[in-house]
C-alpha cells in the first residue's frame, strides 16, 4: 500500500485536502455529489512538486500501475474481482483469444477447435507452448485445469463453469471438453473466463500457488506481497500468439487502500496508470503537463440488488414488491448518470448490457423518477411512515450518499455501509446485504448468461430467490435455436423488472489517467491489456 514516505510535504498536503473534501446536497431531489474539484492548480502543484522525472520509469522500463481493488488471492479462480481477472489475462491464458476490437475468436493455446457434437468440442492445441517454470504445455494441463475447477468448492464463480461436464484428454495435443447441455456461449467463456493451470506445478506447490503462481501468459508474475504489490516480468519465452509480445519489460502493481491514494499515485508520480476514479477530476488530471486521461463506455452496469427473498430477516420490508417497487421510482438514474458517469453513460431498464445476446432491453418495464408515486407505493405496502434499511457497498461514497438522499425523501433512512469490495462479495454471499450497491461486468462476455444466472440462477448473489426465474434463465442458456433463447431471456427480464427483483442504474463510463509517456489504449470489454502497451 502507498504510504507516506517519499512524497513531498507539499504533496502529503494535497492528500490530506482531496481525503477531507466535503459533500453537499446538489439539489432538492437529494442527490449526493462530490464537491467539484476547483482543485486545477492544487492538482498541478502536486504533480510539480512529486520529485521524480516522469521519464525515470521510461528508463528503467518498469509500468506501475495502482488500483484499489486489492486481489487477496491473485488465483484466477479464487476471486470474483474485475482486477483479479485483468491479471489473469497478462499471466495466463486461456485456449481461445477474443479480439478486444472485433470481438472474434482465435486460437491460443487451441490451434484450432472443431465440434464433435452439440455437447463435445475438440481442441488442437498449439505445440511447443512452455509454462513459466520452463516446462511444456499438454493436454494434461486442460483437462487438470477443467477438473479441479469443477471439484472446487472454493471457486469464486462457479457459474462461470456451470455449462461444462468435464475433460478428456486425446492425446498431449488434444483434448476434449464436455458440456453438460447445449450452451451457444461456450466459446465465448472458454476464451473469457478459462485460464490454463499448470498440473505439475500446481500440485507439486499447492496452496503456495497464490503466491508463486505459474501460466503461460505473456507476464509471468514475479512477486504477491499480499494485497498491496504485485510484480509481473516479461515472458521472454513467449510463443507466436496473438496477444503478442509485450513492449514492456515489468509491470508493477500497488494495491491502494481507496480513490485518494490512487489519485495521489498518479500525481505525485508513483503510478503511470490508473483508472476508474471520479469523473469530477479528469478535466484537471489531463492538464497536468505529464499525464493523460481516456474515457470509454463499458460493459459493466452499476446496480441496486434487493432483498425479495427476505435473507437479511423475514421482517425485511424489501420483501414486498410494492417497497421494491417504490425504491427504483426513488431514484432518478438520468441525473446520476450525467453527474457521475459524464461521457457516454447510459440508464438500462433490463438486467444486462445491451449488446449481450439475449439482452432485450425493450421488453423490461420502466420505472421513471417519480418520488410522488414512490410515496404512494409505500402507503399502499403499508409503510407510510417509511422504514429503516442498510445500504451494502464499495462504490464511490458520493454515489451510496446520492441513493441515500433519494431514499430519505420519501421516507425509507438507509444507513450507509461502505465496505471494499471483497468484503461486500462475501456479505452477498452469506446473505447479509438488504440493499446491494454494486457493478458488474460479465466478465466482458458479450452474452446475457454471464449477466442473468449470476443475480437470478440460485447462486450466493441470488436475492429473488425465484424457481420460475431460475428455470426461465437456465431455458436461454441452454438452447442451439436463438429464437428460443431470446424468448426464454426475454421472459426472464420480464419477470425480474415486473417484481422489481433487481435494479439497473446505468452503465460505467471508465476514466483512465496515464503517463504522456506510455501508449495505451482502452476496449469496450473493460480488459486493460498492459501487455499491448508501449513507451513512446
Amino acid at each position: 500500500m502507498m504510504s507516506d514516505a517519499g512524497q513531498s510535504p507539499a504533496l502529503q498536503h494535497c492528500a490530506a485536502m482531496l481525503a477531507r473534501l466535503p459533500y453537499e446536497s446538489a439539489d432538492a431531489r437529494g442527490l449526493m455529489m462530490r464537491k467539484r474539484l476547483s482543485l486545477s492548480g492544487l492538482l498541478i502543484a502536486a504533480g510539480l512538486l512529486a520529485g521524480t522525472p516522469a521519464l525515470a520509469q521510461k528508463a528503467q522500463d518498469t509500468l506501475r500501475v495502482a488500483w484499489r481493488d486489492a486481489i487477496p488471492n491473485v488465483d484466477p479462480y479464487y476471486n470474483s474481482l474485475r482486477t483479479g481477472l485483468v491479471l489473469a489475462h497478462q499471466a495466463w491464458d486461456t485456449l481461445i483469444y477474443r479480439d478486444p476490437e472485433t470481438f472474434s475468436l482465435k486460437p491460443l493455446l487451441a490451434a484450432s477447435w472443431r465440434y464433435i457434437d452439440d455437447t463435445t468440442i475438440e481442441f488442437e492445441l498449439r505445440a511447443n507452448v512452455k509454462l513459466h517454470d520452463g516446462s511444456p504445455f499438454t493436454a494434461d494441463d486442460v483437462v487438470y485445469t477443467v477438473t479441479s475447477t469443477l471439484s472446487d468448492k472454493q471457486v469464486a464463480v462457479p457459474s462461470n463453469f456451470s455449462f461444462i461436464a468435464g475433460a478428456e484428454k486425446i492425446d498431449d495435443l488434444h483434448v476434449r471438453i464436455k458440456l453438460k447441455r447445449v450452451f451457444p456461449a461456450a466459446l465465448e467463456y472458454i476464451a473469457m473466463v478459462l485460464p490454463v493451470y499448470p498440473k505439475a506445478y500446481r500440485e507439486r506447490v499447492g496452496a503456495e500457488y497464490s503466491k508463486m503462481p505459474v501460466g503461460t501468459g505473456p507476464y509471468r508474475i514475479t512477486r504477491v506481497d499480499g494485497a498491496t504489490q504485485i510484480e509481473l516480468e516479461r515472458n521472454d519465452d513467449y510463443f507466436d500468439s496473438p496477444k503478442g509480445k509485450p513492449a514492456i519489460r515489468r509491470v508493477v502493481i500497488k494495491e491502494v487502500a481507496d480513490a485518494t491514494g490512487e489519485l495521489m499515485a498518479i500525481l505525485g508520480n508513483q503510478a503511470d496508470w490508473i483508472w476508474m476514479f471520479s469523473p469530477d477530476q479528469l478535466d484537471s488530471i489531463g492538464r497536468m503537463p505529464t499525464l493523460q486521461t481516456q474515457r470509454h463506455e463499458s460493459m459493466r452496469v452499476a446496480y441496486l440488488n434487493m432483498d425479495s427473498a427476505g435473507r437479511t430477516g423475514a421482517n425485511n420490508p424489501l420483501t414486498n414488491v410494492k417497497v421494491r417497487q417504490a425504491i427504483m421510482h426513488a431514484l432518478d438514474r438520468p441525473t446520476m448518470a450525467r453527474q457521475f458517469m459524464p461521457g457516454g453513460s447510459r440508464v438500462l431498464d433490463a438486467p444486462c448490457y445491451p449488446t449481450q445476446f439475449g439482452c432485450d432491453q425493450g421488453i423490461a418495464v420502466k420505472y421513471d423518477y417519480d418520488p410522488a408515486k414512490a410515496r404512494a407505493l409505500l402507503v399502499e405496502a403499508g409503510y407510510p411512515q417509511g422504514f429503516e434499511t442498510e445500504i451494502v457497498g464499495y462504490l464511490l461514497p458520493q454515489w451510496q450518499g446520492a441513493i441515500q438522499n433519494y431514499l430519505a425523501a420519501v421516507g425509507i433512512q438507509a444507513k450507509v455501509n461502505q465496505l471494499q469490495v471483497g468484503a461486500v462479495v462475501q456479505h452477498s454471499i452469506e446473505g447479509k446485504n438488504p440493499i446491494e450497491l454494486g457493478s458488474w461486468g460479465s466478465y466482458s462476455i458479450n452474452d446475457a448468461s454471464a449477466f442473468m444466472p449470476f443475480f437470478f440462477g440460485g447462486g450466493g448473489q441470488d436475492y429473488a430467490r425465484d424457481p420460475e426465474l431460475q428455470a426461465m434463465v437456465e431455458a436461454g442458456g441452454s438452447s442451439t435455436d436463438p429464437d428460443k433463447r431470446r424468448a426464454a431471456y426475454s421472459a426472464a427480464i420480464k419477470r425480474v423488472t415486473e417484481r422489481a427483483y433487481y435494479m439497473p442504474l446505468f452503465t460505467f463510463v471508465t476514466n483512465y489517467a496515464i503517463s504522456r509517456t506510455l501508449n495505451f489504449k482502452a476496449f469496450g470489454d473493460e480488459l486493460p491489456r498492459f501487455y499491448l502497451a508501449s513507451w513512446k
